[in-house]
């Protein structure tokens, strides 16, 4: 008879009983910060109406949330092997669409102002706008979204893919806030000229802007969230790596950034060309990179979760069903099909995320790169697929009955069928 794991119990920490200062309060950090978004959403909404007026501010929100869905749905796709948190999104979103875009309208118009106003050259001074401070501009801005996920909340942040998917949500929203401001005015600029159909300023904006480059963006800022995700990686003694690489990653974001808004200046053709020839190789690129990550998690999720089946705490085909993509869905939709609809396929998507948790944390243990509250957190996750188990254990014997290349042979209540030896799944 194989014996069942213990429930795992813990207990808080020391000092766990002392009262936060009042700006340490949960409720006062998020009040604060949904207020700034909030206030840098009506600033920035003001600003860009006043500058396309009322129709073209209408005309350029209705073209640029043409491209928003489709590349949220992409990164939630990238991010769907440990899903993070959907508050992390939408800040990231609001973050890029309120608080950068306001950054970098505001800094951006002052910066070549004064240039122009310095050196009597209005002409040069847009160039050296676009070219230098533009992507310094933009890319710090965008970049503060990600720095504060990874600080505040470091959980939910583990390694490249979440820097990956953090890093494009919020220059998803940053390039939907720029994109009203450039239809908008190309707009206001067809009224005025009585330009209409495929000839009008409107027509070749949306075409450069959505058709072919609505990637751009979140390719550039990409490179800081695959920075930081490196930095994730690393142990907390490497200070150096967990500084440099984030750094690095950002300097790479404003090169990429320049070079794109300079590729006008290589002459007619300059565009096209800088398109085809680094564009699209380098979005080919970074998108093999970020597939290739998410394949490498869910390997990960195979090689670790062993140790928590010798143990009972998993059954011995679970690894395999949650180290599949097609196995996972296999289980979320038997179990709303057979065990209470979506609140069961829910309760087994979340056993899967939990589960996926702990093997990244296991992993992050053996070599040396777990945080001090290793072993609370992990007591935590097993706690979470403890109390899902019920419905998510039969899902997952189903789905490993439906897909395994051979049977797997499964003993009561999903429990190894040979009792197997006890083992400390709090020892890394």
């Amino acid at each position: 008879m194989a014996i069942s794991p213990p429930y795992p119990t813990y207990s808080p920490g020391p000092g766990s009983g002392a009262h936060p200062h009042w700006w340490q309060r949960r409720w006062v950090r998020y009040g604060a910060l949904i207020t700034l978004l909030a206030l840098s959403g009506l600033v920035i909404l003001a600003l860009v109406r006043r500058q396309t007026g009322t129709e073209g501010f209408l005309v350029g929100l209705g073209l640029a949330v043409l491209p928003v869905p489709w590349l949220i749905a992409a990164f939630r796709w990238l991010d769907r092997v440990e899903p993070g948190p959907w508050r992390n999104l939408v800040f990231a979103f609001a973050w890029g669409a309120c608080a950068a875009a306001l950054i970098a309208i505001v800094a951006n118009s002052f910066a070549t102002k004064w240039i122009a106003t310095s050196t009597a050259d209005p002409a040069g001074a847009d160039t050296l706008g676009a070219t230098v401070i533009a992507p310094i501009v933009e890319e710090s801005a965008k970049a503060a979204s990600v720095l504060l996920v990874f600080l505040f909340r470091r959980r939910d942040f583990t390694g490249i893919v979440d820097g990956v998917v953090i890093a494009g949500v919020t220059a998803t929203g940053f390039a939907f806030t720029e994109n009203i401001l450039y239809l908008g005015t190309a707009f206001g600029t067809d009224q005025l000229t009585g330009d209409r159909g495929i000839a009008s300023v409107t027509a070749a904006t949306f075409f450069v802007r959505i058709v072919m480059s609505p990637f751009a963006h979140p390719l550039f800022t990409v490179l800081t969230g695959i920075g930081f995700g490196i930095a994730a990686l690393s142990s907390e003694r490497q200070h150096a790596r967990r500084v440099l690489v984030p750094l690095g990653g950002l300097l790479l974001a404003m090169s990429m950034h320049a070079f794109w808004n300079g590729s006008s200046a290589f002459g007619e053709f300059g565009f096209f060309a800088v398109y085809g020839a680094f564009m699209l190789p380098a979005f080919g690129l970074l998108t093999w990179l970020a597939i290739w990550t998410r394949q490498r998690e869910l390997r990960t999720v195979r090689e670790e979760l062993p140790a928590y089946v010798y143990a009972g705490w998993l059954g011995p085909a679970e690894p395999f069903v949650l180290g599949s993509m097609r196995a996972r869905r296999m289980a979320r939709d038997h179990a709303r099909q057979h065990f209470g609809g979506r609140p069961a396929a829910r309760a087994v998507a979340q056993y899967e995320a939990y589960a996926t948790s702990l093997a990244f944390l296991r992993q992050r243990g053996r070599r040396g790169r777990a945080g001090a509250d290793f072993v609370v957190r992990e007591q935590e996750l097993l706690a979470e697929l403890w109390r899902r188990r019920g419905v998510a254990r039969p899902a997952l014997e189903y789905a490993a009955r439906a897909s395994a290349p051979a049977p797997v042979f499964w003993g009561a209540y999903g429990h190894p069928a040979m009792p197997q030896p006890l083992y400390n799944p709090y020892r890394s």
